[in-house]
């Protein structure tokens, strides 16, 4: 066996030596029939949705900084789909049923981990919120109960039960919770883009969108003007600023959102844990890191700076749930920018601008929604603007006719 991977390993025409995970892009083409504007996780998504399933390689995904390099690398990669709103439900869920199937679609390891996320209630109305919740995930086929107290002691029994004056009631045991590899994400999606003839090209900012007579038709760039058949804007916290050079406005706010890691310490901890009233969420990594993080900044800004502020704001409530946590050293600390919406939903689909579609407003959970949303605006773009019906709640025209899809509440952050 091992002299058989070493002949295999020595091979002149050893299949993998001279192909890269990711071409090197050239020059910028004049036109294409696609330009994603954002080369994170949701950009190179539709890239990918678009080549493999609709077969549209015509494609620029244009980043102005690096691959997954903006929000993709800055969030604290949970997966779940326990939200408030039958809408959202639906849309989360079929995001996670895509990431349990994601590491063979690419034939690429995310490091994929479903271990459940357990969120506490320390009040009355909460459980009884809980309780509206759990009826409407399990409705939509997601794995969600209320459970007691003695239970939720055996799934984590380090957990503090009486943090402060606020004793745990309840909790939402959501199973389908789970975290994956961010950047792995990011990397299947690109490779599988352009090794199908999709380009992505880093360090390319647009300066600029290019319309005419209501339509969009191309975009500036620091390397050039570029024409195209219909632009995707997918730039997590600046889609404010690429709309207004599209010229309308968004319905978004931008904030800071930061988290923080531990030194690695020993398993102790495989549910997500988070807290509704003390607006912190606790997990460990698979290095043994403990990540935690909770609310915005309480002022827009558009800045990925961290602050003393919110640093001794979430480690008293990790301590208070986690008493041990005080005897560990802090190792990181960053923060992403992320974009809010009125209702707490993301706004997708259709603009003011004829082809120019939308994928913007995801707040604090962006990256669960990376398959969905990669899958969705694909089918939107490759039908020339008929909209999917996973995603027609979401236009941002309902804020205009007051049908809002109100998930506020729905996490332990940011609400």
């Amino acid at each position: 066996m091992a002299f058989s991977l070493l002949k295999y390993g020595l091979r002149k025409d050893y299949p993998f030596a001279h192909k890269p995970d990711l071409p090197i892009a050239g020059e910028l083409k004049s036109h294409y029939d696609v330009v994603i504007i954002g080369g994170g996780g949701h950009g190179v998504a539709i890239a990918y949705y678009l080549a493999k399933y609709h077969g549209i390689t015509n494609v620029a995904v244009l980043e102005k900084g690096y691959l997954g390099g903006g929000n993709t690398a800055r969030n604290t990669a949970v997966i779940r789909s326990n939200y408030l709103t039958s809408e959202g439900v639906r849309f989360y869920k079929a995001s996670v049923n895509l990431f349990e199937r994601l590491s063979n679609e690419f034939d690429f390891n995310i490091m994929y981990s479903q271990r459940g996320q357990l969120t506490l209630a320390h009040t009355d109305a909460t459980v009884r919120a809980f309780r509206q919740r759990a009826e409407v995930n399990r409705h939509f086929g997601g794995r969600t109960e209320l459970i007691d107290p003695p239970a939720i002691r055996e799934l984590v029994p380090g957990l503090n039960m009486h943090p402060g004056h606020l004793p745990v009631l309840k909790g939402l045991w959501h199973r389908d919770g789970a975290t994956a590899r961010h950047d792995a994400v990011a990397w299947g999606y690109a490779r599988g883009a352009t090794q199908r003839g999709a380009e992505l090209h880093q360090l390319t900012e647009v300066t600029d969108v290019l319309v005419d007579k209501g339509r969009a038709i191309g975009v500036d760039t620091n390397r050039g003007r570029v024409k195209c058949g219909c632009i995707v804007q997918a730039v997590a916290g600046h889609s404010s600023l690429l709309a207004a050079k599209a010229g309308f406005r968004m319905p978004i706010i931008t904030y800071p959102l930061q988290a923080m890691v531990t030194q690695p310490v020993k398993p102790f901890l495989d549910p997500l844990v988070s807290s509704s009233a003390l607006h912190c969420y606790v997990q460990q990594t698979s290095r043994g890191e403990i990540v935690f993080g909770g609310g915005s900044d309480p002022y827009p800004l558009y800045n990925s700076r961290s602050t003393l502020e919110l640093k001794e704001s979430l480690i008293a409530s990790a301590v208070e749930m986690f008493p041990f946590m005080a005897k560990l050293r802090l190792m990181r600390q960053w923060a992403g920018i992320t974009d809010m919406t009125a209702d707490y939903s993301p706004i997708m689909g259709l603009s003011p601008v004829e082809n120019y579609y939308l994928d913007a407003g995801w707040g604090t959970w962006g990256f669960k929604a990376t398959p969905i949303c990669g899958q969705t605006m694909a089918e939107l773009v490759a039908s020339g603007g008929k909209v999917p019906e996973l995603i027609a709640p979401f236009a941002m025209d309902r804020f205009d006719s007051f049908r809002q899809v109100n998930e506020m509440g729905a996490t332990a952050a940011s609400h």
